[in-house]
């Protein structure tokens, strides 16, 4: 004889085993259908081309395509909306950097926070930059340009590719540091700011290694010194910028978010996947030839990071005035 309401007990126990099961099996399977990485930025920048670096990696490895996406707009609020409010299931991606932590001091009033909104889900890599001058520019080293623009306050242009971008931030710590004047030009992305300091139009950016060393090599951009604590290889004769700054240094970096309450094991397996992808010996050989450090790391690792470069960069926008232009 049945016990009452032990079939009915029965089917609510069965209905919670399939509710914890079901989620282990769709990541299992994941993914089933093609996964868009947005890129809050333009297309043909250092963002651009990272994406698509790793958007083949995890194509490879987990069997799905993934297409990469340019979302630009807005000092990247744009397409990092779109991923905020798109659904936690891992079929979009966000391509990040530090312009993101950037803004939560820049931008309190974006419509989400990064922290809340989003799930980290791994670092790609760091890439030190360069200061680079239309070729015409009529100063030589870079102690020469800061006592340039000393002598001309505002005589001078900067390029950037947005507002809260690393080229914007590592132009005004530049300024703050060296105590001079330069004007801030923002452009949408990256691509047309380098295009008008090659054509003249503007006078100066601080640029990606990835983007800048072929074309200061070829003689079309002049290099003044590097963003990174030491002298870089592929520029063994250019200062670091803090040799003769003391105490100036910037980087940029990129990385994968999900949208907030992305399922533990779906960040696990992208997370497993960009790693495995940074760690294979001719990526890392590839990434470091570009002037850029691979940064493997856990999604928790990587949450602490971002979590901590919000307040690193805080009092920096703060001291350098930087406003959303």
């Amino acid at each position: 004889m049945t016990e009452p309401g032990s079939g009915r007990m029965r089917q609510l126990l069965g209905g919670l085993l399939l509710a914890c099961v079901a989620p282990c099996a769709a990541a299992q399977d994941y993914p089933t259908r093609p996964v868009r990485i947005i890129v809050p930025f333009a297309a043909g920048g250092p963002a651009d081309v990272y994406a698509r670096f790793i958007a083949i990696r995890l194509q490879d490895a987990l069997g799905q395509t993934f297409i990469v996406d340019d979302r630009p707009g807005a000092g990247s609020i744009i397409g990092t909306d779109a991923v905020a409010k798109s659904a936690p299931d891992g079929y979009t991606l966000l391509l990040m950097s530090n312009t993101h932590t950037v803004n939560e001091s820049l931008i309190p009033t974006k419509p989400f926070q990064l922290m809340r909104d989003f799930t980290a889900v791994a670092p790609i890599n760091s890439s030190d930059l360069v200061l680079v001058a239309r070729s015409g520019l009529p100063v030589t080293t870079l102690a020469e340009l800061i006592a340039a623009a000393k002598a001309k306050p505002g005589a001078f242009s900067y390029a950037s590719s947005g507002p809260g971008t690393p080229y914007h931030m590592a132009g005004e710590l530049f300024k703050a540091m060296a105590g001079v004047s330069i004007l801030h030009i923002p452009y949408k992305g990256s691509s047309g700011a380098r295009t008008d300091v090659l054509g003249g139009q503007v006078d100066m950016m601080f640029i990606s290694l990835v983007t800048g060393t072929a074309q200061v090599h070829a003689g079309k951009l002049r290099a003044y010194g590097v963003t990174s604590a030491q002298r870089q290889p592929s520029f063994p004769d250019l200062p670091a910028i803090g040799e003769v700054v003391k105490g100036f240094e910037s980087t940029a970096w990129f990385g994968v978010f999900g949208p907030a309450k992305l399922p533990a094991d779906i960040t696990n397996k992208l997370n497993v996947a960009i790693v495995a992808a940074l760690n294979d010996p001719k990526m890392r050989e590839r990434l470091e030839n570009e002037g850029a450090t691979p940064a493997a790391s856990s999604a928790a690792d990587f949450a602490a990071f971002v979590r901590d470069d919000v307040k690193h960069w805080a009092p920096i926008v703060k001291q350098s005035g930087a406003k959303m232009e």
